[in-house]
């Protein structure tokens, strides 16, 4: 992506000008990418005779395709344009022959080769498309069309390689795919034209619409693909089916606009499936999205489209903190913070749904996407709307409940997939898991020996050290008027609630910092060993109290199992106190960057004691070594480091309470 211009735009710049007025427009596309996709291809009018491209027995003719792709003169390179032109009524006469077929007809003949893509049914949605008048349907029929073939590829791709690349166009010129198709790389440079680095059909707005003659070339190579495959024993040659499974499409846990003309969602209310509403959402968004990212920002039209030395201006530049010239994107500033937030979310964080990635790179099962992710996306895209409607209308939408909800909903959002909120959620889980401990069955002890061992020294030293060290936390709760009530610490009722209010606490997560990063991967990492420690603890107590009351353990083991309960009521304030100073920590994780480079590599260093701490923990509360005496004495060393190291007043929590405090009193 270009830099953006610092003046404003010209009256010669109508599309960023018009953006914010809510004035209708019929293409974003430039015109030399409009001519490429609506004209160029339709200029020649040759009759193509099909009969020159597929023989009677289905044999794809290659030479006469691969005769009309142009090369540039200084190098290998395609030249585009021409051989779009070229490739027109090729294009032509393929959907003119498909055109020609019945329903039953396109089954029979052709079916069984579009078994290699794992997604067969999908090209018979895309010949009833094809017979459609409904322009989204052909939109919609091009994306779904060019995901399949993508990870169709990609699929074939692993046959032989290792790491399959990220984008199509660098599959396409991958050397695993032309080794796997041989003769046929030329086909595969055949849809590079195509759906190439900048003149790409994938994902292309609905203000311009792809000629059908386009997405019935995109399915003529499927049949070829499919024949070269018998040669790698994954198709049947004679049913077409899959004989060698292949990595099947990844099912996404997905969780949970539009700017189209006059900002109006096209096409969702006629399809059924969820994933379909989706991906026309998506293309309107980002399309929309761009216009304003390019009206904010100043930025000349070109950003709109990609050109043959440009590329589109996608989500990462639109949802970026900076331009390319290292400039701030007024995006952020012009949409909100929560509003960002919910984009971040659902497009670009890795444990997010990351939903565009997915669909457009078939990573998806189409059939089984979720209602609530087209729900929530199609109720943020309405909120977005409302943005830019004109204000007689808006105040009339205003008086409506439903809109006065979803809008307070879309205000109020927060990050539900940022690292911040993933550790404020695994705080609360550990929690519960903890809460549990009290209320499990243990048996009645024999009074002897239960006193023998709660007269344990470094027992007694670990409970001395909790109670100091949980004095000193409760200092930094904010508000906090807690008492730790002696060696007893806090009342058992209250931790729940205590931990409740800290996660509930709002962390700004908007284009974090890489150091506070580097903190959070360490506070979840060390809540992620408390989690696994929590349910061992109850897994072992579920199975010993059993083996207690069937009277199956022998005297060792029900020693172990004694050593265990006391154990187990040293571990959980131990687990208590790290989950509070998880909490803590993250409430005032940006205070990070007060810190010299020096005192953040100490202060690294600590969070990464705790978590080997959590981790060796887990290793000795694991059922094949139950080594309880040697986590009292684990646990002793570790609660002498946060001891020692709250002394020198290098915790987060510590250092925003002298910030406050230095803010009062200035």
């Amino acid at each position: 992506m270009m830099s953006c211009s610092e003046n404003p735009p010209s009256p010669s710049t109508p599309v960023s000008a018009r953006i914010l007025t809510g004035e209708s427009i019929t293409t974003c596309l430039s015109p030399l990418v409009h001519d490429l996709i609506c004209n160029l291809g339709f200029e020649l009018r040759e009759n193509c005779d099909i009969n020159s491209i597929v023989t009677q027995n289905g044999e794809v003719c290659w030479k006469a395709i691969t005769d009309r792709v142009s090369y540039a003169e200084s190098g290998p390179s395609l030249d585009y344009r021409r051989s779009v032109r070229l490739l027109g009524p090729v294009c032509e006469a393929i959907h003119l022959h498909i055109s020609s077929l019945t329903r039953a007809q396109f089954e029979i003949k052709y079916s069984p080769w579009f078994q290699w893509t794992a997604y067969p049914e999908l090209f018979l949605e895309i010949f009833d498309a094809l017979k459609s008048l409904y322009p989204p349907a052909i939109s919609l029929s091009v994306m779904k069309l060019a995901s399949c073939l993508e990870r169709a590829l990609g699929d074939v791709f692993l046959l032989i390689g290792k790491e399959c690349p990220f984008l199509l166009r660098d599959l396409l010129a991958s050397a695993e795919l032309a080794q796997v198709f041989g003769h046929a790389v030329s086909v595969i440079c055949c849809l590079n034209g195509l759906d190439g680095r900048t003149e790409s059909l994938h994902w292309v707005s609905l203000w311009t619409q792809p000629e059908k003659h386009l997405v019935a070339w995109l399915c003529f190579p499927s049949r070829h693909s499919s024949k070269v495959l018998f040669s790698y024993a994954v198709v049947d040659s004679r049913t077409g089916s899959v004989t060698e499974e292949l990595p099947s499409p990844s099912k996404s846990h997905t969780g949970t606009s539009t700017f189209c003309n006059s900002y109006k969602p096209r096409g969702c209310d006629r399809f059924p499936w969820f994933a379909d509403c989706t991906m026309l959402l998506l293309s309107q968004l980002e399309a929309g999205l761009r216009r304003v990212f390019a009206a904010v920002n100043k930025c000349p039209d070109r950003l709109l489209t990609a050109e043959s030395t440009i590329l589109y201006t996608t989500f990462d530049e639109i949802l970026a903190k900076h331009l390319n010239d290292g400039s701030i994107n007024q995006l952020p500033h012009f949409l909100g913070e929560s509003a960002m937030e919910f984009l971040w979310d659902f497009l670009n964080y890795q444990e997010g749904p990351r939903i565009r990635d997915r669909l457009s790179h078939g990573e998806i099962n189409l059939r089984e996407f979720p209602r609530e992710a087209a729900s929530q996306l199609l109720t943020f895209s309405l909120v977005l709307l409302l943005r830019f409607t004109e204000e007689d209308t808006l105040s009339e939408l205003k008086e409506e409940a439903a809109i006065q909800l979803l809008v307070s909903l879309a205000e109020g959002y927060r990050s539900r997939c940022h690292p911040a909120f993933q550790l404020q959620k695994q705080v609360l889980n550990c929690e519960k898991s903890l809460g549990m401990w009290p209320v499990l069955p243990v048996p009645e002890e024999p009074g002897q020996e239960a006193a023998r061992l709660e007269g344990n020294s470094e027992a007694y030293a670990c409970n001395s050290l909790i109670s100091k060290i949980l004095c000193e936390l409760c200092h930094h709760i904010p508000g906090s008027t807690c008492v730790v009530n002696g060696l007893d610490g806090l009342p058992p009722e209250k931790w729940p609630q205590l931990l409740k209010e800290l996660c509930s606490t709002r962390i700004p997560t908007l284009f974090c910092p890489r150091l506070v990063l580097e903190v959070l991967v360490v506070l979840r990492g060390i809540s992620s060993q408390c989690q696994r420690v929590a349910d061992q603890v109850i897994a072992s107590l579920q199975l010993r109290h059993r083996q207690w009351v069937e009277r199956t353990l022998r005297s060792r083991q029900r020693q172990n199992y004694l050593r265990m309960l006391n154990s187990v009521r040293l571990l959980s304030p131990v687990l208590y106190l790290i989950l509070l100073l998880l909490a803590l920590e993250l409430v005032s994780v940006h205070t990070v960057h007060s810190k010299s480079a020096q005192d953040r590599q100490q202060y690294l260093r600590f969070l990464k004691l705790i978590l080997q701490y959590t981790e060796n923990l887990v290793a000795y509360t694991n059922q094949e070594k139950n080594k309880w005496n040697e986590a009292i004495t684990l646990s002793h060393a570790a609660l002498l480091r946060i001891w020692t190291f709250s002394e020198k007043k290098q915790m987060l929590m510590q250092l925003a309470k002298q910030s406050t405090n230095q803010v009062d009193t200035s």
